[in-house]
This record gives structure tokens, C-alpha cells and sequence, in this order.
């Protein structure tokens, strides 16, 4: 093979260059070694590449000089998503797949529909299909749903004057678990470890009462949550407000927070008033809220070595978090999904 003073200077400068893509570099040097008389089993084992790959860049070299070293792969031709195939994969994705698993991916739809998984991916983005994730609700069975929703509501938005409005609620068999194998802390590149095993030294069961104008929470634990110890807890809360202050509080139906007891309690103090939320929605409590943060900020990553260690734990966060409490901005988003706006007017607040 003969080349001329510019292919083999242009050749030269390919074959030592190292930014260009390697199977280039790679062809410019075969044709240099087949110009020098190198035979095919040097070059194979030089190169390491096969006597027909040899032939095959030798003969295009041959016919285009060095433009026949170029590659020109076609590639595939761009997916059209039509309205049809659109519609096609989103009956498709449902309806369950056919192996009995509950939902599809986008390997699995396309493998299915003879499609590629980036147009199945596309039309699910543009769809706001997500077969992958999963959310749970409950709804309530309440025949007075509006009724008792607006109720408390409106002690958020418009409460009475001069009335303080707490939202109550128990967290109860909160496990004090103490961890078997030393915690590793956290370190660069490296996230904080728990070993699996553990100890479980006991439970404990935790009142809070938020007030919903400052955000500040009263709490107090207790070994059990029996009616006694709501009473007990109810009768701590009144005492802490201003003597002749009407108190309003928010809580559920825990059939503990209807007892002759509590009846009782109520007799006995007549600037009480409950505002029980509907059933299975315990959302439209505040304090349930609270609870979410004690939970993620202590009890779920906490190492508890005894039932007392973790009340004083627990104690020693209430204080820290009522001290910069704030009300908490709490919104209904759907108002005309199952409340009808009426300026709150249907419990005079």
C-alpha cells in the first residue's frame, strides 16, 4: 500500500492523537502498519483485531482514502408517539399485566407493546402516570362529616375571643429500644448506622396538647393511657389556663375520651368544651402533626436505655420545641371536595 506525503503525515497525526475516538485511532494505524509492509499476523496480534477486519478498512481506505475510515452509523429512526399509540399505552398501563404482578414498569409495557421503554416513559411524564408509587386514604363513614369538619375548622380560622383552643391527642406504646451492637456515627461518605438487632426495655404512652394560637405543646407521660390518666391530664391542662377563659379542645373519638369520667370532668368544669373530629380523620387534628415531628426528629432514630431515659428525653424536646413554637400553617387544600365554604358560621365561632 502506498500512501502520499499528505495521508501519511494526516495518518500520523491521527494514529498519536488522544482526543479523537479510539476506533478511529485505531484505523489510522492499521493503514500505517499495512504501508510499512507489516504482515497480517503482526498486525493482528499488534492491534489485536482479526485478518478480516484488516481486509474490510484496508479495501475502504483503498476506494475513499481517508474518509473511508470514517463510520457512519444510520442509527434508529426517531419514535413518532401518535395520538393512537399514546392512547394504546395508556389503556395499556390500566389495565394489570398479565403475569399477575399489580402494576407495570416501563421495561415491561414496552417489552409488552412491541414499543421502546423511552416512549412508554414519555407518555407516562406526560400523562402524570407514576404505576411505581402508592398512596393509602382512608375515608371517613361519618354522617356529619361537613358538620363536624367546619366545626373545627373554624376554630383555626375565626376562634373565639379570648378563648384558648387546644389540640389533644395520645401517642401510646412508644417502645424504648436500646441497640445491641455500638451506633457508628456519622462520617464523610458515610451515613449513620444502627446494628439490627435490639433491646426492648418497655413502653410508655405520651399526652400532648397543642394550642393552636402559639404552636406551644403540654405534654406528659404516662406508663398506660386509661381514661384516669386523660382526666389527669385534662385536669393539668385547665390549671394552667387563666381562671374564667373558655378552653376549647380538638380530639378524636377514643372511646377513653368518653367515659363516665370524663363526663364527670365535664360537669365539673363548664368552660370546657370538646369538638370531636369525624371519624377516620384524624388529619383535621393539628397535634397529629406534632406527633410526625417527634417522631422523625427523636423516637424513630432514638437509643433508649430505659423507659425513664426516654420520658426525659421526650420531656427535654417539648421544652426545646415549645420554646421557639410557632402556630403551625395548616391548610385545607379541597375545600369544595366535602366542605362548602359558609364563613364558619354554622358553630357561631
Amino acid at each position: 500500500m502506498v500512501l502520499s506525503e499528505q495521508q501519511r503525515v494526516e495518518l500520523g497525526r491521527i494514529a498519536q492523537s488522544r482526543s479523537l475516538p479510539a476506533g478511529y485511532v485505531f484505523r489510522a494505524r492499521l493503514i500505517l502498519m499495512l504501508a510499512d509492509g507489516a504482515s497480517y499476523s503482526s498486525i493482528k496480534q499488534r492491534l489485536r483485531t482479526t485478518a478480516p477486519t484488516i481486509s474490510r478498512w484496508k479495501r475502504r481506505f483503498v476506494a475513499h482514502g481517508l474518509d473511508g475510515l470514517d463510520t457512519a452509523h444510520p442509527g434508529q429512526k426517531p419514535s413518532v408517539l401518535t395520538a393512537r399509540l399514546r392512547a394504546r399505552i395508556l389503556a395499556a398501563t390500566r389495565k394489570p399485566p398479565a403475569d399477575g404482578s399489580t402494576h407495570w414498569s416501563c421495561r415491561k409495557l414496552a417489552a409488552a407493546l412491541n414499543v421502546t421503554k423511552d416512549a412508554v416513559h414519555r407518555v407516562w411524564q406526560e400523562a402524570g402516570l407514576k404505576p411505581h408509587r402508592l398512596e393509602r386514604y382512608m375515608a371517613s363513614n361519618d354522617p356529619d362529616f361537613e358538620t363536624k369538619a367546619a366545626d373545627i375548622i373554624g376554630l383555626y380560622l375565626n376562634p373565639p375571643e379570648h378563648a384558648a383552643v387546644f389540640c389533644i391527642d395520645e401517642k401510646t406504646a412508644i417502645q424504648a429500644l436500646d441497640r445491641l451492637d455500638p451506633v457508628l456515627p456519622l462520617s464523610p461518605g458515610r451515613i449513620e448506622r444502627h446494628g439490627f438487632e435490639y433491646y426492648r426495655h418497655g413502653t410508655l404512652s405520651l399526652y400532648a396538647a397543642l394550642e393552636t394560637a402559639t404552636g406551644r405543646v403540654l405534654g406528659k407521660t404516662t406508663a398506660r393511657h386509661t381514661s384516669q390518666d386523660f382526666v389527669a391530664f385534662l385536669e393539668e391542662l385547665v390549671a394552667r389556663c387563666p381562671a374564667r377563659r373558655q378552653i376549647h379542645i380538638i380530639l378524636d373519638n377514643l372511646s377513653a375520651h368518653k367515659t363516665r369520667l370524663v363526663h364527670e370532668f365535664l360537669e365539673n368544669n363548664p368552660r370546657v368544651q370538646f369538638h370531636f373530629t369525624p371519624t377516620y380523620s384524624s388529619w383535621l387534628n393539628q397535634v397529629e402533626l406534632w406527633f410526625g415531628k417527634i417522631e422523625r426528629d427523636l423516637i424513630a432514630r432514638g437509643v433508649f436505655t430505659s423507659v425513664p431515659y426516654m420520658a426525659r428525653k421526650i420531656k427535654r424536646y417539648i421544652r426545646a420545641y415549645s420554646t421557639n413554637a410557632k402556630p403551625i400553617q395548616w391548610k385545607y387544600s379541597d375545600p369544595k371536595r366535602r366542605i362548602r365554604s359558609n364563613e364558619f358560621t354554622a358553630t357561631g365561632h
